[in-house]
């Protein structure tokens, strides 16, 4: 068996299989320093052939002709098509929008997509629901480790505590497909703020990302633990697995509902997606896949029961208050959905 814990660049690298106990803990330590970690499960809890199948299917879909994705475009309720440039996910540093299109999937109910799908997708609804399932599932059990880890108190749900409020169907979560396009030809961008996805951090409560061997650009700005300026690090890509351990690592990092939760415990790290080269290099496409993970919507975000969070009473600057998941979540969109839809409303 693998080591539990080794180091991939700036970020941890666990493996799942290890002891749960001592996986709970690593997790919970790469939550709180880095906000980010590799997790290796030995394509256990998700095949490597439903990666490869929901890659090709991202593919077909984002080279659709127009005529197909726009019946699609997305709605107030973050479901749906994302047009070029029709996200700018750092307005104050950002000249244009992101160099990006994605696809935002919804939680299905019985095998049934609850949102209008593409052409492209039409006959592939039971493979994507399946995908679904699979990365609800390995979300789960990373959220049953966290709470493993915080030792949570809670006698009638005990490691279930954070599991339990982010089901059951139709989840809450969203699966988005995400494509980053080569430039066009003879078009100059300044690198330091024309970029494939700007700074952020990401909205909900755990996020699951699959990356393509060959396709650089994820950026991280590790926290400083004396609060000193950090720099723009790259993330690293590993590459295709071994015989004995096949599948890719996936990417997991904290969102700023579960920093929020854990009263600044776990850390959102702030990260974004640049041109390879600074745009020189910039001649491929990239492709990733996110699995935004977000519990139900009236679920009231309380202080978590664990004596590791109320150490923490009186030494962190916000500590949290009773809103639910869906206001934590609205407040953050406001301003995107501003943004998109400005137009409309004028």
């Amino acid at each position: 068996m693998a080591s539990t814990n080794s180091q991939a660049g700036p970020i941890p690298l666990i493996d799942l299989s290890g002891h749960e106990e001592t996986v709970a803990k690593a997790l919970v330590d790469a939550a709180a320093t880095s906000g980010f970690v590799y997790i290796r499960s030995l394509g256990k809890d998700i095949p490597i052939d439903a990666i490869d199948n929901t890659f090709a299917l991202s593919k077909k879909f984002f080279s659709s002709p127009l005529s197909e994705k726009e019946p699609c475009k997305i709605q107030e309720n973050n479901r749906g098509w994302v047009g070029m440039h029709a996200e700018t996910l750092d307005p104050k540093t950002q000249r244009i929008g992101d160099f990006k299109e994605a696809m935002n999937l919804g939680g299905f109910l019985d095998g049934k997509a609850q949102q209008p799908l593409p052409p492209a997708f039409v006959d592939h609804e039971a493979e994507l629901y399946a995908f679904q399932k699979d990365c609800q599932s390995l979300m789960n059990k990373i959220l049953d480790l966290f709470a493993i880890g915080l030792e949570v108190n809670s006698p009638t749900e005990g490691s279930k505590y954070f599991s339990n409020r982010h089901g059951p169907e139709p989840t809450p979560c969203t699966l988005r497909l995400l494509h980053y396009p080569p430039l066009p030809p003879n078009i100059e961008i300044q690198p330091k703020v024309d970029i494939r996805a700007g700074a952020h951090s990401d909205y909900g409560s755990i996020t699951l990302l699959f990356q393509r061997p060959g396709q650089p650009g994820l950026e991280i700005l590790p926290p400083s633990p004396d609060n000193l300026p950090s720099e723009w690090t790259p993330v690293p890509v590993f590459p295709p697995g071994t015989e004995s351990d096949p599948s890719p690592p996936i990417l997991v990092n904290i969102g700023d509902l579960l920093s929020y939760w854990t009263n600044n415990l776990f850390k959102s790290t702030v990260h974004r997606v640049v041109f390879p080269g600074g745009g020189n290099e910039a001649a491929e496409d990239r492709y990733s896949i996110a699995y935004f993970g977000h519990p139900i919507g009236d679920t009231v975000l309380e202080a978590v029961p664990s004596e590791k969070i109320k150490a923490l009473a009186g030494k962190r600057d916000s500590g949290v208050e009773a809103i639910t998941a869906h206001e934590h979540l609205m407040s953050r969109l406001k301003a995107t959905y501003l943004e998109m839809y400005k137009d409309d409303e004028q």
